[in-house]
């Protein structure tokens, strides 16, 4: 059995916990040391359980506590090759390249990267499994491939970015340029984005499905709601939605 809870979700700081009872993996960082800490506590883990950091890109609401968590705690942390060639991670000191096309092993867990297409050096999102029990966290995705179809597949639970409502990011304040990026193929899902892929996998019903990285800007939870109703998942689908005061907490799969 996997658990697996968030310590905050959205553009300004992510991080995601996920374990076993024994190995437990931070996906990502994006709060500085004493912000951390305190979420980490919050759900119950002290910074000197984590097994390994496991980094999805270099972007700062993802990475910006990578270095000193890290080095503090005396913690390993995985990431893509492209990813470690960005300036942060210069003083990493337990630093682990992993192949994005390749799966691996920390602890008990099996970890399989996912090359996806974002605004970044080398993008990766994860699988995670445990005998029969699999998670997927997919988010800073700009349009889904093939290839993420295919890896994500099987997950019983699944974390998926819904990250903005089409209507409201174009009717917003964003400047012009901003709007475009964040709409474009190396930007983020949008509610109809993150729906068409849950429609594609009808046949591979979740157990479930957490709401993840939604813009405070462009996007309300009611917006979503309307959008995962009207693409037809199964009535007995859980649906959690993380936010980023709290990110949510524990669940299991």
């Amino acid at each position: 059995m996997l658990k697996f809870c968030s310590i905050g979700s959205g553009s300004k700081g992510n991080g995601t916990l996920v374990s076993d009872g024994v190995t437990t993996l931070l996906v990502d960082c994006g709060f500085g040391l004493k912000e951390t800490v305190r979420r980490l506590l919050a759900k119950d883990i002290e910074p000197q359980q984590l097994t390994a950091i496991l980094v999805t890109h270099e972007h700062s609401d993802h990475i910006k506590g990578v270095t000193s968590l890290s080095n503090k705690y005396n913690i390993p942390v995985w990431l893509s090759r492209g990813t470690s060639l960005h300036k942060s991670c210069d003083k990493l000191a337990l630093c682990n390249l992993f192949n994005s096309h390749k799966s691996f092993k920390i602890g008990n867990i099996r970890v399989t990267p996912v090359p996806v297409p974002h605004d970044s050096r080398e993008a990766t999102q994860f699988v995670f499994s445990v005998k029969s029990s699999s998670l997927g966290i997919l988010t800073d995705i700009g349009h889904i491939t093939e290839h993420v179809k295919s890896q994500f597949s099987k997950c019983k639970a699944l974390m998926l970015e819904f990250n903005y409502d089409y209507r409201m990011l174009m009717e917003g304040k964003y400047p012009r340029l901003l709007k475009q990026r964040v709409a474009g193929n190396l930007g983020h899902l949008s509610n109809d984005q993150a729906c068409e892929f849950l429609t594609s996998r009808l046949d591979n019903p979740l157990d479930i499905l957490v709401v993840m990285h939604r813009s405070e800007e462009n996007n309300t939870e009611k917006r979503i709601s309307e959008s995962i109703t009207d693409c037809g998942v199964q009535d007995s689908l859980k649906i959690v939605y993380a936010t980023q005061t709290i990110g949510f907490e524990w669940q299991f799969v």
